[in-house]
């Protein structure tokens, strides 16, 4: 069931003020980024965060992201070791996080970094998260705004359904341009880990790297998306289907597949990442609706993003 709705601001410079007032209150504001929305927080108060882990019912042990408005900001609260300033560089701002060894003196609340010697640390693209960061001065926290191992938010509908007034307000600035959280590395003197896929390709970051090695679901979760079950509707979810059956509802990675919906209606990667957590939020509205029993979805190639959409879509799929 919908919660009661929060206050909605639109993205203009009066909701901007207003959002940034709030975060400096220790209050929750849901902001928009170029991968999803966050459930943004003031990362040096423990009331701030302990607000962010209450609202979404997160675990503890699972560490946030700091978003930054600079690079002199990331580098007052996090080591860099070269192939960190590199991959700043030629990615930032945009859909990468890097998880990075604390400073001492960095100020964060541990709520932050979950107990770990590292922080995970983003500098988005998205102009009105820059202008909220910018006019907040420091680090903010902001995992995405839904309940904890729920569908992630692409829209302010979508956080206002899932968390209600338990978020303080929604700075609405449409859809997210590309849909999916950030990629997350974990780079150092000895290779590059990834640690989750995200919207920024693997190509894209090997071409500057080299061959990254793998680290996505550890013993121990070391940055966000690494728990097993995540990005989950509350239908049951099935991957590379062939959609045939009927009694389930059905989406195709393209409108030839037959699916009720698609993630993309020529096959263009980029859509089908830009609209995937949006058209699982549609697939379990309708599910419910028209009970059907499951969510079928066809298989999407392991490729660029592919790799990303099928990273959520595994652990949308693992047993509850």
């Amino acid at each position: 069931m919908p919660q009661s709705q929060p206050k909605i601001l639109v993205e203009e410079a009066d909701g901007i003020a207003r959002a940034t007032a709030l975060l400096k209150q220790d209050a929750l504001v849901a902001i928009p980024t170029e991968t999803v929305y966050g459930l943004a927080g003031n990362a040096r108060s423990d009331t701030a965060c302990a607000r962010i882990f209450e609202a979404k019912g997160r675990p503890r042990f699972n560490p946030l992201i700091v978003h930054l408005a600079s690079l002199d900001q990331a580098r007052e609260i996090a080591e860099f070791p070269p192939a960190a300033g590199d991959l700043a560089q030629a990615f930032w701002p945009g859909p990468l996080t890097l998880v990075l060894p604390l400073k001492p003196g960095h100020g964060l609340s541990p709520l932050v970094t979950a107990g770990l010697t590292t922080v995970a640390i983003r500098l988005p693209a998205h102009p009105v998260a820059r202008a909220v960061l910018a006019g907040f001065g420091g680090p903010v926290a902001a995992p995405s705004a839904n309940p904890s191992g729920a569908i992630s938010p692409t829209m302010a509908a979508h956080v206002a359904d899932g968390l209600g007034q338990r978020v303080a307000a929604i700075l609405d600035a449409g859809p997210c341009d590309v849909g999916l959280e950030s990629t997350i590395l974990a780079p150092s003197e000895t290779g590059t880990r990834l640690l989750r896929e995200g919207g920024l390709p693997r190509e894209a970051i090997e071409a500057l790297t080299g061959p990254l090695h793998s680290d996505t679901t550890p013993g121990r979760v070391e940055a966000p998306g690494q728990m097993t079950r995540h990005y989950a509707p509350s239908v049951p979810l099935a991957m590379n289907s062939a959609l045939t059956d009927k009694t389930a509802l059905r989406i195709g990675f393209t409108d030839t597949d037959g699916g009720d919906l698609s993630l993309s209606r020529s096959g263009d990667m980029v859509e089908a990442a830009a609209t995937l957590f949006d058209i699982l939020h549609q697939a379990e509205t309708m599910a419910h609706a028209k009970g059907n029993p499951e969510i079928h979805i066809a298989p999407v190639p392991e490729t660029g993003l592919g790799r990303a959409i099928n990273d959520r879509l595994r652990r949308a799929a693992a047993p509850g």
